[in-house]
């Protein structure tokens, strides 16, 4: 399925990859997501190198990068900014806050109250932060990576369901193999790589990249099957809430960034196959009693990809 990779998209994961060993696929993922213009939420326990990667990735496409530590006492202006009187000027002056970035770090953004993590909300929608009445527009590209520890840990707040609407991709880095984290620990002796890291592609390079996506070519039959896709997660029988039509864009958008990302100006049914557990599992709300059975959202996603019938027509224009 996979053809020759685009070369600006090649050089940023080679150069991620020389910070993270053996995380390819997420690294992609990420990829996918700022290419589509989304944001990623990754789900792990610490230390697994989640604050790593994006550094990596910000560094590879000469990006503003900011990091935000969620934590119980954390205020919503401490995520957007405030205005402060100035006696000297006798006006109101706006500092911003750690959100006006390029890519932006949620470190455990499941650690503060859902009021400050609805702070986000309005960045990542639309681009833009209100303070005392005014709408300050973000820099492109914005792209907000948030990091959770599993809701099992002590201390933690789930995140509202309006806020796992926005996130364009879930997923999970996993503990490395073996033989990676001997890499790591190797890696660990010396001056640690993500110093001496470079970017490879500009923001300008990278501005144009995500125009070019929005040309990609998305057959009528792929749009369908993405939409039956998501209708059949309403329909479920252990889904209280299904994908929302937010949800159908984002599965649209990520597979003509991961078409893009392989080179090709069209998407195939493989592509929407793969990224759907990716967009689809957390915007699903399980029946208590599935959650009960021990039903996970990915499950719910796997059989529904099984069942809906999979566009077998030429899709190339």
């Amino acid at each position: 399925m996979h053809e020759k990779m685009n070369p600006a998209i090649e050089r940023i994961l080679q150069n991620i990859d020389k910070v993270m060993t053996g995380k390819r696929n997420v690294a992609e993922l990420s990829l996918i997501a700022l290419l589509a213009e989304g944001h990623v939420l990754l789900e792990d326990v610490p230390g697994v190198g989640k604050t790593m990667m994006v550094r990596a990735l910000a560094k590879s496409v000469s990006a503003t990068f900011k990091r935000i530590q969620f934590t119980p006492d954390l205020l919503p202006s401490d995520v957007t900014g405030v205005s402060i009187y100035n006696p000297k000027e006798m006006e109101f002056q706006f500092r911003p806050g750690p959100i006006m970035g390029n890519i932006i770090l949620a470190d455990e953004i499941n650690r503060t109250s859902p009021k400050t993590q609805s702070a986000l909300l309005e960045g990542m929608e639309e681009s833009s932060v209100t303070i005392d009445g005014v709408t300050h527009r973000l820099e492109r590209p914005f792209f907000v990576m948030a990091t959770q520890n599993p809701i099992e840990y002590e201390g933690t707040y789930p995140l509202p369901e309006a806020q796992l609407d926005r996130f364009l991709l879930k997923m999970k880095m996993g503990y490395p193999e073996l033989n990676e984290e001997m890499e790591v620990l190797n890696r660990a002796q010396k001056v640690p790589p993500i110093e001496d890291l470079r970017p490879v592609v500009s923001l300008e390079e990278l501005r144009e990249l995500q125009l070019d996506i929005k040309d990609v070519f998305v057959d009528d039959s792929i749009k369908r099957y993405i939409v039956e896709l998501a209708d059949r997660t309403r329909t479920h029988g252990s889904v209280y809430l299904g994908a929302s039509p937010r949800g159908s864009i984002a599965l649209m958008k990520a597979s003509q960034a991961f078409a893009f990302m392989y080179g090709r100006d069209y998407v195939v049914p493989d592509d929407v196959q793969y990224l759907a557990p990716f967009v689809f599992s957390h915007r699903l709300i399980l029946k208590s009693e599935a959650r009960f059975e021990g039903i996970t959202a990915e499950e719910v996603v796997n059989r529904v990809l099984a069942r809906v019938p999979v566009p077998v027509q030429r899709l190339v224009k």
